[in-house]
């Protein structure tokens, strides 16, 4: 069995791997996790406006309250594993000029052409998943308007 003996050359260059190592590592673990928080943010948004949808779809209707609505959508929410109490829902009625004045913001109220409008919103720091400051002070808002039907 033979042993070869290290080059002068090569050690020389042993620490270097690791000296590159821990520089780079911390980098590429920040870059790794806010991409990990900006996927999440676009994914809490895109079941925030969902949810804002199907909440203006049902409100349009007639058949159902705000609360219903409201409800309605909190439970999407929840079954897309976001904190539903965290989230706020916004419901307005806008009565149009050629219907009587008799909304007072409830949808059942709401007549032929009044516009509804959903807005939710949350914060982001209720729903990610590192707790990193990326988007920690940012709200994450959904709006949907449709006429009464």
């Amino acid at each position: 069995m033979t042993f070869r003996i290290l080059s002068p050359r090569f050690r020389k260059r042993r620490g270097a791997a690791i000296v590159e190592t821990a520089l780079v590592l911390p980098i590429f673990f920040v870059v790794i996790l806010g991409i990990i928080e900006f996927g999440r943010a676009f994914m809490v948004s895109q079941v925030l406006q969902n949810a804002a949808r199907e909440g203006c779809r049902k409100a349009v209707t007639g058949t159902y309250t705000s609360a219903q609505v409201t409800t309605d959508m909190k439970s999407q929410l929840t079954a897309a594993g976001i904190d539903a109490t965290k989230s706020t829902v916004t419901i307005v009625v806008t009565v149009d000029p050629s219907n009587p004045a008799v909304a007072n913001n409830e949808v059942a109220n709401a007549t032929t052409k009044d516009l509804v409008a959903v807005t939710i919103t949350i914060p982001f720091n209720k729903v990610q998943l590192i707790p990193a400051k990326y988007l920690g002070a940012k709200t994450l808002t959904a709006k949907s308007s449709m006429r009464h039907e």
